[in-house]
């Protein structure tokens, strides 16, 4: 069985950007998918902002292993009951990647529970991205480190709660520094940001950048069942408990009533 792969994008800057639709005649998205589906191990499909519920249905996220996500001018635009679908999705075991200006997504935002800011400028100064954590599988098949002639500035300080690992750090030619791969666990699912990724830069052709997101997707992937109902805070009964007790002083809730939210 191959990982099954959803490349989602926000597919404005391709409509409205002429820099930008020469570079990704078919969209951002459709490159990324492309590069992906040359893994045997991975099938990836594509959806986009102006879809059907932006194509991130209750069915197709049941049918998703990993859902990839960039956004940047449209982040607003984003259904709030679809943003919801999105994470309780991830807390049940789906494997979740955003990159770049998906930092400030309302998927990202909401699973972070920060602001997730950061400093930035546009003037397609060269980044140097360093390998901070050898051996991890994100960054097999990647040297110490590798460069992007070109990209956006992002800078420290990023308002994210500590990763659980730090897999790449990123250098600015204009002296910046940001933590530019960090992984995430959000429930049962696997979590990954990934910096690279400035819509009018050539990034999405670079090996480097597509390798990294390649194992990412194996990374992410969770093999087991999803828990079917993530949110879920059940009311025990007494007669339920692992060990035998009795009730004991005043109650607030009957046996088997649900608790506020």
């Amino acid at each position: 069985m191959t990982i099954r792969t959803l490349v989602w994008g926000e597919n404005v800057h391709e409509q409205t950007n002429k820099t930008v639709a020469k570079l990704y005649p078919d969209g951002m998205h459709a490159c990324i998918a492309g590069a992906l589906n040359k893994d045997a191990g991975i099938t990836a499909e594509t959806a986009v902002l102006q879809d059907a519920e932006h194509g991130l249905t209750a069915e197709r996220l049941a049918n998703t292993d990993v859902l990839i996500w960039w956004g940047h001018a449209a982040h607003g635009d984003v259904d709030d009951t679809v943003v919801e679908r999105v994470c309780e999705a991830v807390w049940g075991g789906m494997g979740m990647i955003f990159l770049h200006s998906a930092h400030f997504s309302k998927p990202f935002k909401r699973l972070m529970g920060a602001p997730c800011n950061l400093t930035w400028r546009e003037a397609g100064e060269r980044e140097r991205l360093w390998v901070t954590s050898r051996n991890h599988p994100i960054a097999a098949g990647i040297d110490n480190y590798f460069e992007l002639e070109n990209e956006e500035m992002y800078g420290e300080p990023f308002g994210v709660p500590e990763p659980l690992e730090t897999v790449f750090v990123s250098w600015f030619q204009g002296g910046e520094v940001f933590r530019s791969g960090l992984t995430y666990k959000r429930g049962a699912g696997n979590v990954f940001y990934f910096r690279p990724g400035h819509e009018t830069y050539p990034t999405y052709h670079n090996e480097n950048v597509l390798k990294v997101i390649a194992n990412a997707v194996h990374w992410a992937h969770n093999p087991l069942a999803r828990v079917a109902d993530p949110t879920d805070a059940p009311n025990v009964p007494v007669d339920k408990a692992p060990e035998k007790i009795e009730e004991r002083g005043e109650k607030l809730h009957a046996a088997g009533e649900a608790g506020f939210r």
